[in-house]
């Protein structure tokens, strides 16, 4: 398999444990992961490659999930309406409207769905 039929997935996780599920998982769907612990890493990964996608938890260290977003969407390349899947464990702390203005595409409560999850990812990186 060449590297061109592989989707880039950058995965904002701060839990080891969930990181690596969804790498397991996205691997089955040709994914390539790239992980970021926090999110000012997130942002440099995001500036420094090229993504189909990011999956973004929110509550990240260093700089919020949400923050990061607002900061990929005030880019003003084609790079900044990359698709941003926003996951959360505690997001009735917060309204989902909030993700989204954030900019963030779709949202999913944890405990993953993970059948969700991976619709989510054949549905934003399906190239027609």
């Amino acid at each position: 398999m060449t590297n061109a039929e592989y989707k880039k997935v950058l995965v904002a996780e701060d839990s080891s444990v969930i990181q690596n599920l969804l790498k397991k998982i996205l691997l089955f769907e040709n994914c390539k992961i790239t992980s970021a612990k926090d999110g000012q890493s997130v942002l440099d990964k995001f500036n420094a490659e090229d993504f189909d996608l990011v999956i973004m938890d929110i509550n990240l260290p260093v700089l919020s999930g949400l923050e990061a977003t607002k900061k990929i969407r005030a880019g003003k390349t084609k790079k900044s309406k990359i698709p941003i899947i926003g996951i959360s464990g505690n997001a009735k702390n917060l309204p989902v409207d909030e993700f989204f203005e954030a900019g963030m595409n779709e949202y999913i409560q944890k405990p993953l769905d993970y059948d969700k999850l991976i619709e989510l990812v054949k549905k934003y990186t399906q190239t027609n």
